[in-house]
């Protein structure tokens, strides 16, 4: 086989363009290091929940709910309290989530009290509301002594996504900076992964987590859990059950028997049931509370996510519809965030302008 020289030379001339193409756009590219476990980028691991340093307070969690309910009053009144006013003011309460029979409540309370004492001026008006407003949560400041029983035994009910399990391991936290020993009973034995994030929020506060395998029944491992802390001489039991939706007679049967194979212990357990409500939900919310009362009445009410787009009407609405005590308020992410429920300071971050 012969080759035409004309046609090698080309070629060859085409091969050579092609190297100094390459050679030439590697001496201006510069080489980049392959990436080593040495020049990887530093990952920072997140805190643990007992790292960080100051608590919400509830003047900065309720920005948004003040900015709703509190700065709407400031001109309200300036033409005392007429039907007009009343209607604007009705509006106002609505759209804080306080709920339209806790609101006809209000603004007949007001009307009732301005006229028969005599107050029509605009920062006597906010006063008064203010007082009807906090004279709701009465029943928020009664307190719970759990040194009575031992150990004392919290039923922790919700529906899923409230922050029912992640509020078993702050009250955890909140127990053992008060010196009480706290074992935690996984009876969400529905999903493999709330058993999972139950024994991380046990490893995390290094407190024992008393558990089964997915699909066992749930007040057996609560029953189990009791008898394990009253043997070890524990002072708190936390006890995690399914997030039960409220239409599912089902899981609701399954709660009252949780209640049930409880009372049947020595120590009269369960000693406080918690319903765990997610704040940013609104009036669903007081649905929730409603089916949850008929399967297991609540002794205290638990809110979270209060610090997010929840408007801090709803405390006012749950707690004179169901005269319950609320027990705490989620105002943030971190453990110290879980606060005991104070009345006034509450009242005070929803009206007041300069903080606590």
């Amino acid at each position: 086989m012969t080759f035409d020289p004309l046609l090698l030379i080309g070629v060859a001339a085409f091969t050579a363009l092609i190297v100094w193409f390459v050679l030439g756009r590697k001496k201006e590219t510069p080489e980049q290091p392959a990436q080593t476990q040495d020049s990887a980028p530093e990952v920072t691991d997140t805190p643990a929940i007992s790292e960080v340093a100051e608590p919400v307070s509830f003047f900065s969690a309720l920005a948004r709910s003040r900015s709703q309910l509190s700065s709407s009053l400031k001109s309200l009144f300036s033409g005392g309290f007429d039907e007009e006013i009343r209607e604007d003011l009705e509006a106002i309460l609505l759209s804080s989530d306080v709920g339209v029979e806790t609101t006809d409540w209000v603004l007949e309370s007001l009307e009732e009290r301005s006229k028969q004492e005599g107050i029509s001026d605009p920062e006597g008006l906010v006063k008064l509301l203010k007082e009807i407003l906090a004279s709701t949560l009465t029943a928020s400041e009664e307190t719970v002594d759990e040194s009575v029983n031992s150990p004392h035994v919290i039923l922790m009910i919700g529906v899923n996504g409230v922050g029912k399990t992640t509020t078993i391991g702050k009250l955890a936290h909140r127990y053992q900076a008060d010196q009480r020993s706290v074992l935690l009973a996984a009876g969400d034995t529905f999903r493999a992964a709330a058993v999972e994030q139950l024994k991380t929020w046990g490893e995390r506060n290094g407190v024992p987590v008393i558990a089964q395998d997915t699909g066992a029944d749930s007040a057996s491992v609560l029953y189990d859990a009791c008898e394990s802390a009253k043997a070890r001489g524990t002072d708190i039991v936390l006890a995690d059950t399914a997030g039960r939706l409220q239409n599912k007679a089902n899981l609701m049967n399954e709660l009252e028997k949780i209640g049930r194979v409880l009372g049947k212990l020595d120590i009269g357990a369960p000693h406080e049931v918690l319903l765990v409500l997610d704040a940013g939900t609104g009036q669903n919310a007081i649905s929730q509370a409603r089916e949850f009362s008929k399967a297991i009445r609540p002794t205290g009410l638990v809110l979270t996510k209060l610090d997010g787009t929840a408007k801090g009407g709803i405390v006012f609405a749950l707690a004179r519809e169901f005269g319950l005590p609320i027990r705490y308020v989620g105002l943030g992410e971190k453990a110290e965030d879980l606060r005991a429920f104070d009345a006034v300071s509450f009242v005070d971050a929803m009206f007041s302008e300069a903080p606590e």
